[in-house]
């Protein structure tokens, strides 16, 4: 419950210093939608792995929304310590948002299907994140249209052509790497035995 209101504080924080309300509102949709739901929904119990997980992811988003994913605070900084062109917030937020549903999926599809720890496992968790990725993408497009230049906060591209295919090579980054270091953490918070 610390996280779920240390969330809820930090996104009623943004609504406040928000350059962009519209902005601010695509961008935080997506934890305006999940926080009651976790919040209230009793049947749900994440590990503390992906609860974790999910507050971190939402403190990202919850920042791109106040500042807009161009001018976010923790990318200008990290802007200068990578020495980029660009604020790189929104590569961040693109890397968490294969790095953390494909940890949701995995915990959704342990617990709810009789698939267990493998190679199909990790290949529909991160299928799994990848189409959530696209969707995304599809969504900004939808967006461009019919905001025209009125979307360009939400966008993000600051100009980059190749935006879209690194969102989604960021994704896919970041669900492999996930796979990849909290398997294992995450079969033992669900009481998962590997097989040896």
């Amino acid at each position: 419950m610390l996280l779920l209101a240390g969330v809820a504080v930090a996104l009623v924080a943004s609504f406040v210093v928000a350059r962009d309300r519209m902005t601010w509102a695509m961008e935080t949709v997506w934890v305006m939608l999940a926080w009651p739901w976790l919040a209230f929904d009793r049947r749900i119990a994440p590990t503390r792995l992906l609860a974790w997980l999910l507050a971190l992811h939402a403190l990202v988003l919850i920042q791109g929304g106040a500042f807009t994913y161009a001018k976010a605070p923790l990318g200008e900084w990290l802007r200068d310590v990578l020495h980029t062109q660009r604020n790189p917030w929104d590569r961040v937020g693109h890397l968490m948002q294969g790095f953390v549903p494909a940890i949701l999926a995995r915990e959704v599809l342990l617990r709810r299907t009789p698939l267990r720890p493998g190679g199909w496992l990790t290949y529909l968790c991160v299928a799994a994140a990848l189409s959530f990725s696209a969707f995304f993408e599809l969504i900004e497009w939808w967006s461009a249209l019919a905001l025209g230049a009125d979307a360009d906060a939400f966008l993000a591209t600051q100009g980059d052509v190749w935006d879209t295919q690194w969102d989604m090579f960021l994704c896919l980054c970041g669900a492999v790497a996930s796979m990849l270091l909290l398997a294992r953490l995450h079969d033992r918070e669900l009481g998962l035995r590997r097989a040896a």
